[in-house]
């Protein structure tokens, strides 16, 4: 393989797709639903775009929003932005087109480029209608210009004059509009010799393949199904959407070596009944993180598909911890230690670390090198440091030997009788009931209490919810927790809220419940 300092190079001026495209051109780069691409392809396709906003006004420093699907031009768009010294914002595109547009606005976008089949919401996402470059991918847009033929316009061989871009992707936050996480500059050739993934670097002999699981707009796709691959050129398989037996079928038929994932997909997977099926024989990297992961499910999972599983806790503000499968079963439950001493602390709300064992905040360190401003908003920045340290309102303690446990976010933390419960501990258990497919606990008012602790189930298939499965849960909870802890009332629902990464939206499900109370105080 050729030298790393040269592919490292490449990664700090944005042209990694090109330095691969040298190596290999007919080698495979993308795998999609809509298309694939070689890196001879990919690269050439890459420059055209960059000419293309170029010749439309766009110069380094500008912002382009991009709303598409997971389509093999998002990752065009992506990495020409890279090259051309542009700020790319990727959003939501299950947000409404009034959402999109607030944050279309407040990046101070100067093109967007989305996906046709979008339609009304593309339209919307422009907003007030400001001037302003707009792409459509894959179909005819009222207001908007073919990107297929904008592309096919351009010379494809390698600009000149490649300038480093940066990306600023938006959180979602727990209350308010969503923010802009901002950094001045970026440093990808670091990843490059940091291989924690432990990708083959003999690259002419490689077989690696990376299953992409997430929507790439999503912070961990991005850095974990996207970024690093393409240091390692290592080929990925993009899924339109998330489905378990799929999954396994593309492991099977691509040979995948490495895939990120949730821990919501662990469960489902390891519910399909046929799933022994499928060779997973290629896989040896399965890594994992955005939510807790019950213990009982992330055991089965490693006792199935062996100790390949690392897990992390991390954020789009920044990175915290990290463990192995043989470390995690020595510690159950863990999410690791600080990659790096002092980088993560427990504290108070003020940040004073509390002792080890004790319950609080999870704070993050954001060296100065590193450290982030919400786009626009001195206030909001100010208000998330406490000296070097952010929280992301996550709970959760060290023990003794310095291995961070979650326990909940404060925005899902349930106060019965001035008690904190954390609903994480109680879905774990009842996820092990084998009726039970998945389950949100949330807290619902109750006068006398507060809150009252209250379990919404979606069950197995084939399961009736009954007043007696319901008596049943809760003794199951009874039998495993403090009482204090366990379900006041257990609710069935056929399909729980998801967030778009495959996570239960707590936050939908709460405002439900108390809709439904304010209305029934009312009658």
């Amino acid at each position: 393989m050729s030298d790393g300092g040269d592919r490292g190079e490449a990664a700090a001026s944005g042209m990694l797709a090109s330095w691969w495209a040298a190596q290999g051109p007919d080698r495979p780069a993308l795998y999609t639903a809509f298309g694939d691409r070689t890196f001879g392809e990919l690269n050439a396709n890459i420059n055209q775009l960059v000419r293309a906003l170029r010749r439309r006004g766009l110069a380094a420093g500008d912002s382009v929003a991009l709303m598409c699907t997971n389509r093999p031009e998002f990752l065009e768009v992506l990495w020409a932005t890279q090259r051309a010294g542009l700020r790319l914002t990727p959003i939501n595109w299950h947000l409404t087109g009034e959402e999109a547009a607030y944050i279309v606005r407040n990046c101070e976008a100067k093109a967007l480029v989305g996906a046709a089949a979008l339609g009304d919401k593309l339209v919307g996402a422009t907003g007030d209608g400001r001037e302003m470059v707009r792409l459509a991918v894959g179909g005819e847009v009222p207001g908007f210009e073919r990107y297929e033929e904008v592309v096919a316009a351009e010379e494809g061989s390698d600009i000149s004059d490649p300038v480093l871009g940066t990306q600023m992707l938006y959180t979602s936050g727990t209350t308010g509009r969503p923010k802009g996480v901002h950094r001045e500059g970026a440093a990808p050739s670091a990843l490059a010799a940091l291989n924690f993934c432990g990708y083959d670097e003999d690259w002419p002999r490689s077989v690696d393949a990376h299953l992409c699981t997430g929507p790439l707009y999503h912070a961990a796709p991005l850095a974990f199904s996207v970024a690093i691959p393409m240091i390692y050129g290592v080929p990925i398989v993009v899924m339109e959407q998330w489905e378990p037996a799929e999954t396994l079928r593309l492991v099977e038929a691509h040979g995948i070596t490495h895939t990120h994932m949730v821990p919501t997909m662990f469960h489902r997977l390891l519910a399909l009944p046929d799933r022994s099926k499928y060779d997973l024989t290629s896989l040896r990297y399965i890594l994992h993180g955005a939510a807790p992961c019950p213990v009982n499910v992330k055991a089965r999972l490693i006792e199935w598909v062996g100790p390949i599983v690392t897990e992390y806790y991390a954020a789009t503000e920044g990175l915290g911890t990290l463990v192995d499968s043989a470390t995690w079963l020595a510690h159950p439950g863990t999410v690791g230690r600080p990659m790096v001493a002092g980088l993560v602390k427990i504290g108070d709300d003020d940040g004073a670390e509390v002792a080890a064992g004790e319950v609080g905040l999870v704070w993050l360190r954001a060296p100065a090198e590193t450290k982030f401003e919400y786009f626009g908003d001195r206030e909001k920045t100010a208000g998330a440091f406490r000296g070097e340290y952010f929280t992301l309102g996550d709970m959760g303690y060290m023990d003794d030997d310095g291995y961070l446990f979650l326990t909940d976010r404060t925005a899902n933390l349930i106060i019965s009788g001035g008690v904190n419960i954390y609903p994480a501990e109680v879905d774990a258990v009842l996820l092990e009931h084998p009726a039970v497919a998945d389950v949100a606990t949330i807290g619902v008012p109750d006068e006398e209490w507060g809150e009252q602790v209250l379990a919404v189930v979606q069950l197995a298939e084939g399961v009736a919810g009954s007043a007696e499965l319901a008596e049943e849960l809760r003794e199951f909870c009874r039998a495993h927790l403090a009482h204090f802890k366990c379900p006041r009332r257990v609710d069935f629902t056929e399909q729980l809220p998801r967030e778009d990464t495959g996570k239960i939206f707590k936050r939908k499900l709460r405002d439900q419940y108390r809709a439904a109370a304010e209305q029934s105080a009312k009658q």
